[in-house]
């Protein structure tokens, strides 16, 4: 199935840290992806939610080699592109987070960024992690299962 035909039912995505990575670093295996991704924000056919683990872990890199450009590439998407909401990590989400780990033995990590994508109504979380499948109260959208068109 091609991506683009699944972002078609999807209004509000949560971009895990890996699609935008990929994005901002210009990844060659899979910027067809993340272009798609991207292009639907430009055009407002869908909106996005982040958090600050996104963030975060989009950061350790360019402040381990000093890139400051990168650096502010990320910052800049993440918290400054309309149609990109930043979302706070709350006692809603933590909550919700711990259910999610307690029931599918996923990291703590992964269930704050699931938990946020739910408690926000989000209709598909991106990512690349294909464990995170396992989660049922989200369409969990694995890049590398898809064609890029």
């Amino acid at each position: 199935m091609k991506l683009s035909i699944q972002l078609d039912n999807i209004k509000r995505l949560f971009l895990d840290s890996a699609p935008v990575i990929y994005y901002i670093e210009g990844d060659q295996r899979y910027l067809s992806y993340v272009d798609i991704v991207f292009n639907a924000l430009d055009e407002d056919s869908i909106t996005a939610v982040t958090s600050p683990i996104t963030l975060s872990e989009c950061l350790i890199v360019p402040l381990r080699n000093a890139q400051e450009k990168v650096y502010n590439e990320f910052v800049d998407l993440i918290m400054n592109v309309p149609n990109v909401y930043f979302q706070v990590i709350n006692e809603t989400v933590a909550l919700k987070a711990a259910d999610l780990r307690a029931r599918y033995n996923i990291t703590l990590t992964d269930a704050l960024q699931i938990a946020t994508a739910v408690i926000t109504e989000c209709d598909g979380f991106l990512t690349n992690d294909v464990a995170l499948k396992r989660v049922k109260e989200i369409n969990v959208i694995v890049l590398s299962e898809f064609e890029p068109a």
